[in-house]
């Protein structure tokens, strides 16, 4: 099971359904004044910056309690003050308190999630989970490289599929909160189950309460 490695203050850009997941990357677009703020705060710190889906709309609303903390790994200034940028995932954490700040940009205090050593599916999982992919790909007209995909390693391949998949926010909360890539990999097979049986004509997102 994961377990904590530090308590430390981060800046947050809370954003429903963009998530990051440690050793991937997530391509930001940053525009409005108090991010752009924030991201040239991480670039004269320490270059984190940590995403944290919000639980409703709204500037203050409550935050989910498990985020990612990012890097920025590249990043492109432009000439009217918007970025854009690519944060790398570091590790996930767990939200403790929101601190009270002076700053445009909210921050809190989180206990880093140390992510278990070693981390595989079983061969029977893997056969599993490429097959539900490979279905809900078709169902949802995704045009795949399977050949790229069959050469992932597992944690890769799971969390990149959670990173991209079009549930709701509640969903993709769960995902990132699961304990270990078999619980995370065993969820997204329900959800990509689930929605391939949705009525085609059904526009309305996986929800999961």
């Amino acid at each position: 099971m994961a377990g904590t490695l530090s308590t430390t203050r981060l800046s947050i850009f809370p954003l429903s359904g963009a998530l990051l997941y440690p050793g991937l990357h997530l391509p930001l677009h940053v525009f409005e004044p108090r991010y752009r703020a924030m991201v040239s705060d991480a670039l004269a710190r320490d270059r984190r910056i940590a995403m944290i889906q919000p639980q409703g709309p709204g500037e203050l609303a409550p935050l989910f309690t498990v985020g990612c903390v990012g890097k920025i790994d590249e990043i492109e200034a432009l000439d009217d003050g918007r970025f854009n940028l690519v944060l790398e995932g570091i590790a996930r954490f767990r939200m403790i308190r929101e601190l009270e700040v002076t700053t445009a940009f909210r921050q809190v205090e989180g206990e880093l999630i140390e992510e278990p050593e070693s981390q595989a599916l079983s061969a029977i999982e893997r056969a599993s989970f490429e097959r539900e992919s490979r279905k809900f790909a078709d169902a949802q007209g995704y045009r795949v490289d399977w050949n790229a995909v069959s050469r992932l390693d597992d944690v890769t391949l799971v969390n990149g599929v959670a990173q991209i998949a079009p549930f709701d926010a509640a969903a993709k909360q769960a995902l990132l909160e699961a304990r270990d890539i078999n619980e995370r990999c065993e969820l997204l097979v329900q959800l990509m189950q689930f929605f391939g049986r949705r009525d085609s004509d059904d526009d309305d997102r996986v929800t999961l309460q």
